[in-house]
C-alpha cells in the first residue's frame, strides 16, 4: 500500500525539478523534507521569520552546493494537500537551524563531494626551530561548523602548538555546541594524519563565546603580546557594504563585522594583531578590525570579498583558503607532504602574514576572492615565530643536534620536549646574535674596501 502523502511527494519533486532552467538542473542539488510542515512552524534560521500559513511540504534548492553559507539559495513551499507551489522564498541560509533534520533528503543531486582522497600520510621534513616570543593568544572561532570547519582549526592548532610553541592554554577554540560535534556529527579521527583531534575546545560557536574570551583576554594581555584570531564556518551578507557577518550556533544568529571589530577594540593596547578569516563574505571584516584594532600593527587576510562566497575543496574536508595559509605558515600541508614553493619570499627564516597570504593566492581555489588589508607595512610583516640575526648558523646547529630526535619521536612529544629547552634556547640565540653583529662590524669596512677597490675608476 503506498504510504501517506507520496504521489504528493512525487509531484512536488516533479515540479520542482521541471521549474529548474537548463544549467541549473547541472548545478544545483535538490532536498525534500519528507514530513508535512504543519501550519505555524518556522522554518530556516529565526531571523528570517519564515512561518508556514498551512500544512506544507518543503523543498530546499541550493544553488551553489560547493559554497560556504550564505548563498544563493531558495524554499519552495507546496499545499500539503494539494501539491500546488504556494511560495518560493529566496534565501541565504538552509532551512532548518542546528543540523539539518533525517526528513531532509536529496532527490535532485547533480553537484556532489569527491571521495576523500587516500594519501599516505608523511612525517613533514625538518625544520629549523623558531624562536618564539612570550605572550602569544589565540583565539579560533567557528559557529554553524562542518567537519571542514573543525578540521581547518585542527590544522592550526597543531601548527601554533607544534611549530610555533603557542601554550595549549593560551589558545582559544570555540565550536559549534562546544564539542568536536559539527553539522556532519561528531568527529573522532583528524583526516590529515589519520589521528585523534588534539584541538581542545573550549566552548560554544556563539556570539557569547567569542565575546567571553576576548574579556578573558583583556586580563592577561601584555603591552608586547600577539594575538591571532582565525574564524571559520559560515558567512552571511546583507547585500549591502558593511553588512557582512559570521553564522553563530545554534540558530545561524548574526554577528555582524561592527560588533565583532568592537569588541576586538576592547583589548588594551598590544603589539601584534594578526587575523584569518575564511567564512563568505569574510572581507567585509577586514576594514572594521583595521579601524578597531588596539595594536600597533594589524594584519586581515580574509578567503572572499565582502560580496562573494568562500569555497570548499572536492572532497568536503578542507576551506582550500584557510587550509592553504595554515600549510604556509606550517611548512607542510594537512598531509605533511611539501608545498608548492616557499612562502619564505624573503629567505628570512620566518612566514609573515603578507607571505602567508600571497602563498594562499597564489595556489588559491579560483572561485575564491582572497584580500589582504594591513595597518601599516609593520602588519603584514607580523610573524608567530621570530628569527635569530644569524639564523642560518642557528639552524645548522640545531639541525646537527635535533634531527634524530624528531624522526625518532613522535611528532607531539618532540615538540613538547623542545618547548622545554626553548628559554634556554633564546639565550643562546642572543648570545649567537651579539656575537654576529659584533663580527659584522669588524668584516664591513674590509668588505667595503675590496669593493672600492674593485670598483675603482668605473665612472672616470
Amino acid at each position: 500500500m503506498e504510504a501517506p502523502h507520496e504521489r504528493i511527494f512525487e509531484q512536488v519533486q516533479e515540479h520542482a525539478v521541471r521549474r529548474l532552467r537548463w544549467p541549473q538542473r547541472q548545478t544545483a542539488n535538490l532536498y525534500l523534507d519528507r514530513r508535512v510542515i504543519e501550519r505555524g512552524e518556522m522554518i530556516g534560521p529565526e531571523h528570517m521569520k519564515v512561518v508556514t500559513e498551512r500544512p506544507t511540504i518543503l523543498v530546499f534548492v541550493d544553488e551553489e552546493p560547493l559554497a560556504n553559507f550564505g548563498h544563493a539559495c531558495r524554499y519552495l513551499l507546496y499545499d500539503a494537500g494539494s501539491g500546488k507551489l504556494d511560495r518560493e522564498i529566496h534565501a541565504q541560509l538552509p532551512p532548518f537551524r542546528e543540523k539539518p533534520p533525517e526528513t531532509l533528503r536529496p532527490f535532485h543531486r547533480p553537484v556532489r563531494f569527491l571521495p576523500p582522497q587516500v594519501l599516505h600520510p608523511l612525517r613533514p621534513h625538518f625544520r629549523c626551530p623558531p624562536l618564539w616570543d612570550r605572550g602569544r593568544y589565540a583565539i579560533l572561532w567557528s559557529g554553524m561548523s562542518n567537519k571542514r570547519h573543525l578540521n581547518d582549526m585542527e590544522f592550526l592548532y597543531r601548527t601554533l602548538v607544534d611549530r610555533y610553541g603557542f601554550e595549549p592554554e593560551n589558545i582559544y577554540a570555540l565550536s559549534y555546541d562546544g564539542s568536536l560535534n559539527t553539522q556532519d556529527g561528531v568527529q573522532t579521527n583528524w583526516p590529515g594524519d589519520g589521528t585523534a583531534y588534539r584541538i581542545q575546545i573550549h566552548g560554544e560557536g556563539t556570539r557569547a563565546g567569542f565575546e567571553g574570551a576576548v574579556d578573558d583576554l583583556k586580563s592577561r594581555l601584555d603591552r608586547h603580546d600577539l594575538v591571532l584570531i582565525h574564524t571559520n564556518n559560515h558567512g552571511d551578507y546583507d547585500g549591502i557594504p558593511g553588512s557582512a557577518s559570521n553564522c553563530t550556533y545554534p540558530s545561524w544568529d548574526r554577528h555582524y563585522a561592527t560588533d565583532f571589530a568592537a569588541k576586538l577594540g576592547q583589548l588594551p593596547r598590544f603589539r601584534r594583531l594578526m587575523c584569518m578569516l575564511e567564512p563568505c563574505h569574510a572581507g567585509g571584516f577586514n576594514a572594521p578590525i583595521l579601524a578597531a584594532s588596539t595594536a600597533d600593527a594589524t594584519s586581515v587576510a580574509s578567503a572572499a570579498t565582502e560580496p562573494n562566497n568562500s569555497y570548499v575543496s572536492a572532497d568536503g574536508n578542507w576551506d582550500p583558503f584557510a587550509r592553504d595559509w595554515i600549510a604556509a605558515q606550517a611548512g607542510h600541508d594537512p598531509f605533511g607532504g611539501a608545498l608548492g614553493f616557499d612562502p619564505d619570499s624573503d629567505h628570512d627564516g620566518r612566514v609573515e602574514a603578507e607571505e602567508a597570504f600571497a602563498y594562499a593566492n597564489v595556489v588559491k581555489d579560483p572561485r575564491d576572492t582572497p584580500n589582504f588589508d594591513e595597518s601599516s607595512a609593520a602588519g603584514g610583516d607580523i610573524s608567530l615565530g621570530r628569527r635569530s640575526v644569524a639564523w642560518w648558523w642557528w639552524c645548522l646547529i640545531f639541525r646537527r643536534h635535533l634531527e634524530r630526535h624528531y624522526l625518532n619521536l613522535p611528532i607531539p612529544e618532540y615538540h613538547e620536549r623542545l618547548r622545554t629547552i626553548e628559554p634556554e634556547m633564546a639565550k643562546l640565540a642572543e648570545m649567537l646574535d651579539q656575537r654576529a653583529e659584533e663580527l659584522r662590524k669588524e668584516i664591513e669596512p674590509r668588505v667595503e674596501a675590496l669593493v672600492e677597490e674593485a670598483f675603482r675608476g668605473e665612472r672616470e
